[in-house]
Parts: C-alpha cells; structure tokens; sequence
C-alpha cells in the first residue's frame, strides 16, 4: 500500500508541483480548446498560447506580489 501511495504522491507532484493554478489553467485551455473545435471551427490553435501566457502572467504576478 506504501507504494501505491507514494506513486500517488509523485504524480500530484509532479502534474500539479508547486502551483496549482498553472495546472487548472493548462486543463481549462485545453477543454476549451476542445470544446470550441466541436462546436465552432477546428482552427483554434491560436487559443492555447493565450491560455498559457495568461496563466503564467497571473502566476508570476501572484507570485511576485508583496505581503
């Protein structure tokens, strides 16, 4: 059981790490990407890049706010 656990542990670490925001960003793009292929146009490469740039500017701005 000690196993199963730790192999638990890494993959949250390693999917969610340090900031759980960047990760919700990158699945909330993705599933916003897909649902927009399906239901408007499948050219919406372009949306994803947006997503990851807004996340990580929201991310770095938390990050480096003063307490």
């Amino acid at each position: 059981m000690n196993r199963i656990r730790e192999f638990g542990i890494f993959w949250y670490d390693f999917l969610i790490g340090d900031d759980w925001k960047i990760a919700f960003g990158v699945v909330a793009g993705l599933g916003l990407s897909a649902l927009l292929v399906h239901l408007v146009n499948p050219s919406v490469w372009w949306l994803l890049p947006f997503v990851v740039i807004g996340t990580l500017a929201v991310s770095l701005r938390h990050s480096t706010k003063r307490k």
